[in-house]
C-alpha cells in the first residue's frame, strides 16, 4: 500500500499518531526497527505502545490532577492508546494503571488491523523526504540520531532514566505488609511494606554503600530527571529524603499499631491477573546482585522473587523550543514533525497526547487545511506551549504536564480551591477549541467521544 505519511516509531506517540491519521483517512506507513533485527536496551518485546518503565499512567482524577485533566481531553479525541489504558485497568486507587502486557497487545491489533496502517519492521536511519512523524523516543537509534543532529546543527540532550524492579506476589510475606492506598483513597490497591526509624535508617545505608553501574565517561555529566530519579541518588541527598519521598508513611495505618509507620515502601499491581508488583519509586542504577541483597531487607521481601531487576538507560530528546514550529514541525524541514518524547515532554500519556496532537496537525496540512492549537489553559494545549516555546532553548529539560504550565487563574483564590478552577476552565476552553474547529474539516479529524 503507498502511503500519504510515515511514522517512525511504535511507541506510543506513534501508535497514537498513526490511529488518529488513519481515522481521519490517511494511509499510514509505520516504520517499528524491534523486530527486524534491532532491540533497545529498555524494550523486551516487539509490540507496539511497550511500556518499559512503570505501568501507571498516574492519576485519573480530571477534577484535581493535571494528567487526570489529560486523560479526559485525549478521552475526548477517541485516544487509541486511552481506549486500550481504560480497557486494560489494574487496581491503583485513584491512579490509571494498566496491565502493561494486555495494554500493548490491544495497541498492536488495533494498529495491525486497521485498513489504513501498514507496520514495516525496518530501522530507519536518515530522515524521511516525504510527510513523516519522527516518534521514536528517549532511544532513538544511533544512526537517525545523527542525522537528526546533522540537519539541525544541535546536538541532542539527554537525561538518565531509571526503570523499577517487580516481584512475584506469591513471594511477599502478606503477615507483615497489608494492603492499603493512602488516606484509603481509592480502596486498598496497594501492599505496603512497613520500616522502624532502624530499619528506614539501615536501608538507607545500605543503598549508599551498594555497589552501582559504572558510567562511561561520556555519559558522567547527564542529568537525571527529577520525576525518575534513582531510589540511591535520593538516598544520597540526605537520610530523610526517601522519608519525604517514594517511602512516606504518611496517611498508611498499619492495622498491627493504628499509627502510620517512620516509613513505608509500596507496591502497586503491574498486570491483570495480579501476580505481579512494582515497587514504587524505585527506579534504580544498582548492580542486580546489589539489588537482591538490598531489597530483600525490606520488612515483608525478605524471601522475594524478582519478575525483572531495575535498570538504567540513556534519555535523549532535542532542542524542541529552538528546533520545531508551533505545529511541531522541524523549522528547516517542515515536511517532518516530530512527536513524544523526543521532543522533551516526560510520562506515557504526555508523549501520546504529543502524538495525537501531531497527527491532527498533519492531517489538516495534508487536507489543505489548518486548525488552531488547543487553548494554553487546557493539560493539551498547556504541554504543547512548553514544548514548542514555553521555555528557554539551552535550559530546557524534560516536563510532565502540570498546572504550573498553565496560565495563572487571576485574582485571589483559595489553594484548596485553585486546582478545581484550574480544571473547571480548562474544560471550557478545550470544549470551546473543538466547536470552533474548522466545521468541514472537524468529523474526518476529531471523533469526540461522550465522557460525562
Amino acid at each position: 500500500m503507498t502511503h500519504d505519511i510515515q511514522i517512525v516509531g511504535g511507541g506510543l506517540a506513534g501508535s497514537e499518531a498513526a490511529w488518529q491519521l488513519a481515522e481521519a483517512g490517511l494511509r499510514v506507513r509505520v516504520s517499528e526497527m524491534r523486530g527486524g533485527g534491532d532491540m533497545t536496551p529498555a524494550h523486551e518485546t516487539d509490540r507496539l505502545a511497550e511500556m518499559v518503565c512503570s505501568n501507571s499512567f498516574r492519576s485519573d482524577d480530571a477534577e484535581n490532577n493535571a494528567v487526570g485533566l489529560l486523560h479526559q481531553e485525549m478521552r475526548r479525541l477517541n485516544s487509541l492508546v486511552m481506549r486500550a489504558a481504560d480497557k486494560h485497568r489494574v487496581p491503583a486507587g485513584s491512579a490509571l494503571a494498566v496491565d502493561r502486557d494486555g495494554f500493548a497487545q490491544e495497541v498492536t491489533q488495533a494498529i495491525g488491523h486497521h485498513p489504513n496502517i501498514t507496520v514495516v519492521r525496518e530501522r530507519v536511519d536518515t530522515l524521511p523526504e516525504g510527510p513523516a512523524i519522527i516518534a521514536t523516543g528517549p532511544l532513538t537509534g544511533s544512526k537517525l540520531a545523527e542525522a537528526i543532529a546533522a540537519e539541525t546543527g544541535s546536538d541532542a540532550l539527554a537525561f538518565f532514566d531509571a526503570i523499577a524492579p517487580i516481584v512475584h506476589r506469591d513471594s511477599i510475606d502478606m503477615s507483615v505488609c497489608w494492603m492499603a492506598a493512602r488516606w484509603d483513597k481509592g480502596g486498598k490497591d496497594y501492599i505496603n511494606c512497613p520500616l522502624t526509624k532502624e530499619q528506614y535508617e539501615a536501608f538507607v545505608a545500605a543503598l549508599n554503600a551498594g555497589e552501582k553501574t559504572e558510567f562511561k565517561e561520556w555519559e558522567k555529566d547527564t542529568p537525571y530527571f527529577e520525576g525518575c530519579m534513582p531510589i540511591e541518588v535520593m538516598a544520597e541527598r540526605g537520610v530523610e529524603t526517601l522519608r519525604y519521598g517514594p517511602l512516606k508513611g504518611v496517611g498508611l495505618d498499619d492495622p498491627r499499631t493504628g499509627r502510620w509507620p517512620h516509613a513505608v515502601v509500596q507496591l502497586r499491581q503491574d498486570n491483570a491477573l495480579g501476580t505481579l508488583w512494582n515497587m514504587v519509586g524505585f527506579q534504580t542504577k544498582l548492580k542486580h546482585g546489589e539489588q537482591v541483597r538490598i531489597f530483600r531487607t525490606i520488612p515483608g521481601l525478605e524471601n522475594a522473587e524478582f519478575a525483572r531487576l531495575g535498570g538504567i538507560h540513556r534519555n535523549s530528546f532535542i532542542r524542541s523550543p529552538e528546533l520545531l514550529d508551533s505545529e511541531l514541525r522541524l523549522k528547516s524541514r517542515p515536511n517532518i514533525r516530530f512527536a513524544g518524547q523526543i521532543t522533551g515532554c516526560e510520562g506515557y500519556v504526555e508523549s501520546a497526547a504529543i502524538g495525537l496532537l501531531a497527527a491532527l496537525f498533519a492531517a489538516a496540512e495534508l487536507g489543505g487545511r489548518s486548525i488552531p492549537a488547543p487553548p494554553p489553559e487546557s493539560a493539551m494545549g498547556a504541554l504543547l506551549g512548553h514544548i514548542t516555546g514555553g521555555a528557554e532553548a539551552e535550559t530546557f529539560q524534560p516536563m510532565n504536564v502540570n498546572f504550573g504550565l498553565m496560565p495563572p487563574i487571576p485574582g485571589r483564590t483559595r489553594k484548596a480551591e485553585r486546582k478545581k478552577m484550574y480544571t473547571d476552565r480548562a474544560r471550557e476552553r478545550f470544549g470551546e477549541w473543538l466547536s470552533a474547529m474548522v466545521p468541514s474539516a472537524r468529523p474526518a479529524l476529531v471523533h469526540e467521544v461522550d465522557v460525562a
